[in-house]
């Protein structure tokens, strides 16, 4: 028998009350007949026209834009970007929200995350309830913070013009110029040039030098352009067939800065966005693991080693730090960068593999830095097994380091203190530390 064609409901309208902000840049909404909609552009108690773009009759949802405001919510400024909004760019979710607006928001994601994933209330995850702005992102209503130090922008194959993509889309909306972006990555002018032939292109503006870099990916069969910016600038290239990233000219690294140590990060690799994240998420994760001389420590999803020369600076001699991290490239960077430490090593390869081949049975502290999925229950059950006296957890994503916690209370961890921080103003996303420890100790 012949399923029945679905029905499109794209592009159908309904006048709704938006309800609470829920993870992913969006509020809940229902239509008259009761169907969930997750709607953009719009602010918790307002009554709004909501425009379908994603879902059909069968679906469990649907996705949908605010294409007008009834009742506005007190929190609504005019978006100053003039590419925010409904079928423009994707980058920013909360443009049309008060900053103070948005850090609420973000702190009422966390919270429901750690209720229904993790079964804590903020009390009990020993958090205040609030995001921190980062120094010097407190800004006025209708104003933004220019913190964005690594911008990837798409090309648009018919003009040459670089912009950012869509709302879950591959369409690209041109851009003179992307408000969050730094300083340093503006002043490139990477907007304003022809990048016919290229897939994307990633500008980098290091933090405490004046590096500068672009990493260029061809469409296939394309070659490369003369890059001729408004700054000095290094060029990468990401080969079509391996993916790897190649010096075209100039330094094939950046230097970063942070903790009072230069850390090399190459080929375009992983390293915080916002200028001021890394030394606040240090400074969190030391105040929160207390290192003690001659401790040892492990430092997982290590990237090029700034936790681990954190911690190796404050244990000093006799402690020692083992850092696991999957990139071939960022292991080259962190034995580099911490190559005046005699007892701190280096592994590549994931952690659910590297680690138990270790033979490390026990340890004094744990910093995990997880990819956006998080840390999973075999790694968790395996580092909960090792003893630690404090755990740190970095997370960028609230439903999975929730989850993760979740976890650790399993097996005998309770959260004694978490921090969340706004380290990514205009969007939905949000940068946590969680400090754990062995739950006989808080009885």
């Amino acid at each position: 028998m012949q399923a029945e064609p679905k029905n499109s409901l794209v592009g159908e309208e309904y006048e709704v009350e938006v309800g609470p902000v829920a993870h992913g840049g969006h509020c809940i909404a229902r239509t008259p007949e009761g169907r969930v909609l997750f709607v953009r552009h719009t602010l918790p108690g307002e009554r709004i026209v909501a425009r379908v773009t994603e879902g059909d009759e069968t679906s469990r949802f649907l996705r949908a834009d605010a294409v007008t405001v009834l009742e506005a919510s007190k929190d609504r400024v005019e978006a100053p970007c003039p590419y925010a909004g409904p079928g423009r760019c994707g980058g920013c979710d909360w443009q049309h929200a008060k900053p103070g607006a948005q850090r609420r928001l973000k702190a009422e994601v966390l919270t429901e995350q750690l209720k229904r994933l993790a079964g804590l209330t903020p009390e009990e995850a020993g958090w205040d309830g609030t995001v921190m702005p980062a120094e010097g992102d407190k800004v006025p209503a209708g104003e933004v913070p220019s913190w964005r130090t690594r911008v990837q922008y798409a090309v648009d194959p018919d003009t040459g013009r670089a912009g950012l993509r869509r709302h879950r889309s591959h369409e690209v909306q041109p851009i003179d110029h992307c408000m969050i972006a730094a300083e340093g990555v503006s002043e490139l002018g990477v907007e304003q040039r022809d990048w016919s032939g290229m897939e994307t292109v990633e500008a980098i503006a290091a933090t405490g030098s004046q590096d500068r870099q672009v990493v260029l990916t061809p469409r296939p069969g394309a070659r490369l352009p003369l890059v001729e910016l408004d700054r000095p600038v290094s060029v990468l290239r990401v080969d079509e067939k391996d993916g790897g990233v190649h010096r075209v000219h100039g330094r094939p690294f950046v230097r970063e800065r942070a903790d009072g140590r230069t850390y090399r990060v190459g080929n375009g690799g992983f390293w915080q966005v916002h200028p001021k994240a890394a030394d606040t998420l240090v400074t969190a994760v030391m105040q929160g693991l207390l290192p003690r001389k001659g401790e040892t420590a492990l430092d997982l999803y290590c990237g090029v080693g700034l936790f681990a020369g954190a911690i190796a600076d404050r244990v000093g001699d006799e402690g020692a730090v083992l850092g696991i991290e999957s990139a071939k490239r960022a292991v080259e960077d962190a034995r580099h960068n911490l190559a005046a430490f005699d007892r701190v090593r280096i592994e590549q390869g994931k952690v659910e593999a590297v680690l138990p081949r270790t033979g490390i049975t026990e340890v004094d502290l744990i910093v995990l830095d997880p990819p956006r999925a998080g840390a999973g229950r075999p790694t968790v059950r395996h580092l909960a097994a090792l003893g630690a006296r404090r755990i740190a957890y970095v997370a960028c994503d609230p439903a999975a380091l929730a989850r993760d916690l979740g976890y650790f209370r399993e097996d005998g961890y309770r959260v004694r203190m978490l921090r969340a921080f706004d380290l990514f103003p205009m969007t939905q996303h949000v940068e946590c530390v969680a400090i754990l420890e062995p739950a006989e100790k808080g009885r």
